[in-house]
């Protein structure tokens, strides 16, 4: 085979694999953990979309102190207010949940989620992180006009032709082309048109994406391996994101009962949800999943949704319970490992791609 395993966005990104750590919200620990991938040669990532603006800076200070190599931050481009117009209904149903986790109930009082992105990105800039990702959508042209000026590259994860037709417009530097195998939400822009994401594999959607644009084209959605990603650079991608595969590494900050579902779970274990968060997002399904489903009440609209069962998911964490946590995971997991260290799991990445390519 004529593949190489350096691309081009190896030089573009400085980076000695094309190997890209995805921005997992949610996810403690995640500083340690793009350090590691940064230090073996890959690409880290700080999924920050929940984090303060202090928290973020805080973390990505933290993050130099481990490492010399480029590394990223990734936030969610999306400005939505809170829906309030369901929520004494909807904390009803939530209520039986907190019920089962002994945990006090909460009253259809409105919700309010802060909304930080003006300042997250600022920090970003004050901080020059060398790469700004995002999810859900575009930076706007003055934050990316700043971006360029201080010499920071932009990615967005898209999940069709049309947005990343849209995020080369807007002058990204490369694109995760995230099929519908991938775990966590949906990077779909718009889900008034696709109200469960937009679903398409990422044998697909790569290729499509590659004939279309002339940026770099990062696949991510069940790729676990040196197979895959020698597959997607065959689909004409110039390197992977990868996320499943490193929630159960040594540096993963993943609650241990998490970790055990990851390590339980087959390629029939997720599903496409909203009732987390109220965006469609991939995780394995437990009681809050089915309960939620079988009482057939429609989730509020992201944030508010993820705001009001925060304190549920927190508690089932805090009780190392995976029933009511947000699981999310990708459709790879019988490929996962248990407990490798971030630096070993990429070697082998690699030479297994290796060895392919021979």
């Amino acid at each position: 085979m004529s593949l190489q395993l350096t691309t081009d966005i190896c030089r573009i990104f400085k980076i000695k694999y094309p190997l890209f750590l995805a921005g997992m919200a949610g996810v403690p620990g995640t500083v340690n953990l793009a350090a590691a991938v940064s230090n073996a040669g890959g690409f880290g990532t700080i999924g920050a979309a929940y984090m303060t603006p202090d928290a973020i800076r805080v973390a990505i200070r933290e993050l130099r102190e481990l490492t010399d190599a480029p590394f990223g931050v990734n936030l969610f481009a999306i400005r939505v207010p809170d829906n309030n117009t369901r929520t004494q209904i909807v904390q009803q149903e939530l209520n039986k949940v907190r019920g089962q986790l002994g945990i006090a109930e909460a009253t259809g009082e409105n919700v309010g989620t802060p909304d930080y992105f003006d300042e997250q990105i600022a920090v970003l800039l004050e901080e020059k992180v060398p790469v700004i990702s995002t999810a859900f959508g575009v930076v706007s042209e003055s934050d990316r006009q700043k971006a360029k000026a201080a010499g920071l590259r932009i990615v967005t994860m898209v999940t069709t032709v049309q947005e990343a037709i849209l995020a080369e417009q807007a002058g990204c530097d490369a694109i995760v082309a995230q099929g519908s195998e991938a775990g966590g939400h949906r990077g779909t822009f718009d889900i008034s048109s696709h109200p469960m994401g937009a679903n398409i594999g990422t044998m697909a959607l790569v290729p499509q994406i590659v004939d279309q644009v002339r940026i770099p084209v990062i696949a991510a959605g069940g790729i676990m391996d040196g197979r895959g990603l020698v597959a997607a650079l065959a689909l004409g991608a110039q390197g992977v994101q990868m996320g499943t595969r490193f929630l159960t590494a040594f540096e993963s900050g993943a609650n241990v009962a998490y970790k055990e579902a990851l390590l339980r779970s087959t390629e029939e274990s997720t599903v496409i949800t909203k009732a987390f968060s109220g965006r469609p997002a991939r995780g394995i399904v437990n009681s809050f999943i089915r309960q939620w489903d079988e009482r057939g009440v429609e989730p509020l609209p992201f944030p508010t949704q993820n705001t009001i069962t925060r304190d549920i998911r927190n508690a089932s964490a805090e009780q190392r319970n995976a029933e009511y946590m947000s699981l999310w995971a990708g459709q790879g997991t019988r490929m996962l490992t248990d407990g490798e260290k971030a630096g070993n799991l990429i070697e082998e990445i690699m030479q297994q791609a290796s060895s392919i390519l021979k």
